[in-house]
């Protein structure tokens, strides 16, 4: 993934001065280095538990963001494209149905075959 204005990188890089290598990534260490495998994982851990929710995988962000942002209206190959899915099958996988969606799409139906009521 390539560095982003926005990045953890940027933030970092000049604190690290002449320490800092250059590997043109959005999530690295303090130094600039790519991260370790795990480090993500236990990152995931610390956020969850300072935030006092349920223990959850770091995978399941990812549902979560697609389900949050299918439920903002967000297009599905939107959603497939900051996923990075290669097929639309896959993100739609990913996002699940929440009630209210249910509830609208019902209601349009009912207005669609019977007009408003």
């Amino acid at each position: 993934m390539k560095r982003s204005s926005g990045c953890i990188g940027a933030a970092a890089r000049p604190k690290a001065g002449d320490l800092w290598e250059e590997h043109d990534l959005v999530f690295a260490t303090q130094r600039g280095r790519p991260m370790e495998r795990s480090e993500d994982y236990k990152v995931w851990k610390s956020i969850l538990k300072r935030a006092g929710v349920r223990d959850a995988r770091l995978h399941d962000a990812r549902h979560t963001a697609g389900t949050l942002l299918v439920e903002q209206g967000v297009h599905i190959r939107v959603v497939q494209e900051i996923l990075g899915h290669a097929r639309v099958t896959t993100t739609e996988r990913y996002t699940h149905v929440a009630g209210a969606m249910m509830r609208d799409a019902s209601e349009r139906m009912g207005s669609a075959l019977w007009g408003d009521t």
